[in-house]
């Protein structure tokens, strides 16, 4: 048979120590080396859980925050709208309000207007009533010189004017 090498087929003296030693290295990493390593895996898992924990509360403020803007620009827009219905409103109201003021400042200017002619033309017609009153009276005068030139026609006249008076006093 062959012969294999000694480090392959180790004798039962270094086999106990080899067992020993590892044995040794195994309690020491044991004891010190294999608390701090779990420790630290499961402050890393922690961590990790943590973290994730946070990212999904984050992910749950972003939507909930995302829900909110949205709100907000629906009720900005619903705003927007009533602010843009108000104003058309009161622009109706303010031009309406300016018609019916214009028409009754129209009407009442119209009704000046009629007062102003009416009492001018009042005005006219006393001022031809006195000038025909006038015209008369001087035509009158005019007939009455060229009939009462002479004294017998004047004492015709007064006869005359004297009996209808007294005609008329008699009766009444």
């Amino acid at each position: 048979m062959n012969q294999l090498p000694s480090i392959l087929t180790p004798d039962l003296g270094l086999l106990l120590w080899m067992l020993a030693a590892f044995l040794v290295v195994f309690f020491v990493l044991a004891k010190y080396a294999l608390p701090v390593i779990v420790e630290a895996v499961e402050k890393r898992s922690n961590h990790i859980n943590d973290s994730l924990k946070k990212a999904e509360e984050a992910a749950v403020k972003l939507a909930n925050i995302q829900k909110e803007g949205e709100s907000i620009l629906q009720q900005a827009r619903q705003q927007q709208a009533q602010i843009l219905k108000e104003a058309a409103e009161t622009r109706d109201s303010i031009i309406a309000e300016a018609k019916d003021k214009a028409r009754k400042e129209a009407a009442r200017l119209l009704d000046d207007a009629r007062s102003e002619i009416q009492s001018e033309k009042q005005s006219a017609l006393r001022e031809i009533r006195m000038e025909v009153a006038e015209l008369s009276v001087k035509v009158a005068e005019k007939v009455l010189y060229k009939e009462l030139d002479s004294d017998a026609k004047q004492m015709e006249t007064i006869d005359r004017l004297l009996d209808e008076v007294s005609l008329g006093d008699k009766k009444s």
